[in-house]
């Protein structure tokens, strides 16, 4: 790598009030510093970044004198949060200003080792980052009112044109001091829409076991952020499965490969071709829950395939109970990945409920009722929706759902219930798993027209096992 940058004018750029004061005050107290990272890239790239990160050669000491509203949590590893005043930056968020540093081991093959990191400049601080196009470094308040300036010790301008994810230097030690760079990388690519570099994936699929040394919630964050913020998702998975790393986080869904379905019903292929298909269709920015629920909906059919013989005697791909027993994969794999519960509980009915939406059309108007008042409605139906377009492209269920959902609008609010399980108990039951099945039955009695509590209890017997 060069020891000198290659220095060449920014277009104009649009830097928020707040990041520009961190840089302006360091400058003044005689410190060099630039805006760095993804904010640049994106910046450079047209897109409005998240995040703000600056770096800087005044050590930390000295960036927590300059700004007494900081926060020193990674003080140890040269990093001070530098917090707005509210009264001065309202609604500016929080600037992560690092001193330039150098690190030599990373004994966990996550975080660097305290007692190896020294403070260094800006071309060293460049060469321990992870890709070249997050190594650029952005002066954009450069002496005399020229135009911004961006610094480049890595390449990382020629790899932001030509739209390429590149290690910087060694990829086999850029991912061996920290594994999760793996993710990020096919992250970067499918939410830019880059390529990877050839040597960088190829380092990837040597390494991709080492990812399970990551702790299962930075997984999960990598993870949701490739499903949610790719602009195809479908491919994203492919880059995943591809690299080796499906194989090794979800080694659930990496099984349905070769998994073959009923081609009348499934023209497209085997249930990963369907998912990676369902992927793709993903509306912009998709909630986690639905990403999560496309992703796992079918994660029940590799374990419950076996062939059945039909009346004719022809044979036929089947997968009985599929969805009950992927609710309960998906259940264990988010929970693996440390998701929260709602999360969880919220992907595990859709998983759960995504083949009751065909029967729909043959439900009494109480149960149909109460499918279309889930409160995870509306992204099952967009599930739905997406599992056509990807095999059968049949939308006859979805165009009924619809029109039953306008229909119920225009009905009065469901009523409460008249029967509830103190009243089970009140008639000799213990309560149990049997409660919820037998007030929803009695529910939907009442919904049918019988408003008499006593009527209601009287028809218990009929629903008692």
């Amino acid at each position: 790598m060069p020891l000198s940058p290659s220095i060449f004018p920014a277009p104009p750029l649009s830097v928020p009030p707040f990041p520009q004061h961190v840089v302006r005050t360091l400058r003044a107290a005689g410190h060099e510093t630039f805006l760095v990272g993804g904010c640049v890239r994106d910046l450079l790239l047209g897109r409005t970044p998240k995040d703000w990160d600056v770096v800087t050669s005044a050590r930390p000491d000295a960036i927590e004198a300059l700004f007494p509203h900081s926060i020193p949590i990674g003080k140890a590893f040269g990093i001070i949060t530098v917090v707005p005043d509210p009264q001065v930056f309202p609604g500016a968020a929080p600037v992560e200003t690092a001193t330039y540093r150098a690190e030599s081991t990373y004994a966990d093959g996550r975080h660097p080792d305290p007692g190896t990191l020294r403070f260094t400049d800006a071309r060293e601080d460049a060469l321990r980052r992870d890709f070249t196009v997050n190594a650029l470094l952005l002066d954009p308040l450069p002496a005399g009112g020229s135009a911004p300036r961006v610094c480049d010790f890595v390449g990382g301008r020629a790899d932001l044109a030509a739209r390429t994810i590149r290690a910087i230097g060694d990829p086999s030690r850029r991912f061996a001091e920290d594994r999760l760079r793996m993710l990020r990388a096919i992250r970067f690519a499918a939410t830019l829409g880059f390529a990877i570099d050839p040597a960088t994936f190829a380092a990837i699929r040597t390494l991709a076991p080492g990812i399970r040394d990551i702790s299962a919630e930075r997984i999960r964050d990598e993870l949701l952020r490739i499903l949610t913020e790719s602009a195809d998702a479908g491919t994203a998975l492919g880059l995943l499965d591809s690299s080796g790393l499906l194989r090794e986080i979800l080694p659930e869904v990496h099984a349905m490969h070769g998994v073959e379905q009923p081609p009348e019903f499934h023209p497209e292929g085997d249930v990963y071709v369907h998912t990676r298909l369902m992927l793709s269709g993903l509306p912009p920015h998709p909630s986690a829950r639905l990403a999560l629920a496309v992703l796992l909906h079918d994660v029940g059919k590799p374990p419950t395939a076996h062939l059945a013989t039909l009346p004719d005697g022809t044979l036929r791909w089947r997968f009985e109970s599929h969805a009950a027993v992927g609710a309960e994969m998906a259940r264990g794999i988010l929970a693996r990945l440390r998701c929260p519960n709602t999360l969880i509980d919220d992907v595990a009915h859709m998983v759960g409920n995504h083949m009751r939406i065909a029967e729909s059309p043959n439900m009494r108007p109480p149960k149909l009722r109460r499918l279309l008042a889930a409160p995870t409605i509306d992204d099952e139906l967009v599930l739905h929706r997406l599992d056509c377009e990807s095999s059968h492209n049949s939308k006859n269920i979805l165009d009924f759902l619809l029109a039953a959902r306008a229909r119920f609008a225009a009905e009065p609010v469901l009523p409460p219930p008249l029967v509830m399980g103190r009243d089970l108990i009140a008639a000799g039951l213990s309560p149990g798993p049997a409660f919820k099945p037998i007030l929803q039955a009695l529910y939907d009695l009442q919904l049918e027209g019988e408003t008499d509590k006593a009527a209601l209890l009287a028809r218990l017997p009929d629903f008692l096992h």
